[in-house]
């Protein structure tokens, strides 16, 4: 990780290919962007985006370099595009970084250092399993500053509100409710998440999406505690601490969380995390 943030601190002024940086850090380039993104909570696009604004912005304060210069070293290909996004990140335009006394904002850069973590064994099972079929309701959602954060959980509520939650429990083939992660998009920060059920063979549900799950071999942690806190925290364990300490890496496939019937908000409340895993 540390040879791959030094690689794209010192290209700021090229457009780096994610296959490049990845292979500085031995990784494939989905298991780099994923292992980014859950490492430090953004993607390694609005990373390299905030920092060239952050090295952009000190470049115009500091010299009389023209604008659209800065705007096409830095990657725009017009000034209107850095303009709107310099705006978005300092808050002023581009023009007005160089008045006396103005406040800019610096995205710093990020270092990885070595920690001793690990005071509890993280259980998990190795599970080889067939394709199969699930059923339910899909959203699009961002990664961009963390709103996957925010949006899944809202849209979970949103389906128990509106009864989607009842209705998918007794058309699956048990009552566990799947939150799935599918279709990542890492270069344009975004993926889907269904909520939803294994299907049962011939059912009809024309207001549902029905999505194909490859056979897979996932690694699989139990999560114990209130949602959402407690299986965040097993996410975070699983990209800090398990995938460093083991020889697998994601397989770049859907991710599934199980959610058994039973109170979400106990202390004791189980659930399960599945992650698909290749061998390194």
């Amino acid at each position: 990780m540390k040879d791959a943030l030094e690689l794209i601190e010192r290209n700021m002024e090229e457009q780096l290919g994610i296959e490049e940086i990845a292979k500085a850090a031995y990784s494939s380039p989905f298991h780099f962007q994923r292992m980014f993104h859950m490492l430090t909570g953004i993607t390694v696009a609005e990373y390299i985006r905030k920092r060239k604004l952050t090295l952009a912005a000190q470049e115009l304060a500091i010299s009389s370099t023209k604008v659209l210069d800065v705007a096409l070293k830095y990657g725009y290909d017009s000034p209107e595009s850095f303009s709107k996004a310099f705006r978005k990140a300092h808050g002023i335009t581009p023009s007005a970084a160089r008045e006396p006394g103005v406040r800019l904002k610096a995205f710093p850069r990020i270092s990885f250092h070595l920690s001793l973590k690990g005071d509890k064994e993280m259980d998990y099972t190795i599970i080889d399993r067939a394709s199969f079929t699930v059923i339910g309701k899909s959203i699009q959602v961002s990664t961009k500053d963390g709103e996957n954060l925010r949006r899944i959980p809202k849209f979970w509520q949103e389906c128990f509100e509106d009864g989607t939650s009842v209705k998918l429990s007794s058309i699956g083939i048990n009552e566990n409710l799947l939150g799935i992660c599918l279709d990542m998009e890492h270069d344009k920060e975004q993926f889907s998440y269904i909520i939803a059920v294994e299907g049962k063979a011939g059912i009809e549900a024309d207001e549902f999406t029905t999505r194909h799950i490859p056979a897979a071999t996932w690694a699989v942690f139990t999560s114990v505690g209130a949602l959402p806190g407690a299986i965040q925290k097993v996410w975070g364990k699983v990209f800090q601490e398990w995938f460093p300490a083991t020889g697998y890496e994601h397989a770049g496939g859907p991710e599934l969380e199980v959610y058994p019937a039973g109170d979400t908000t106990a202390e004791d409340y189980q659930c399960e995390v599945w992650v698909p895993i290749v061998k390194k």
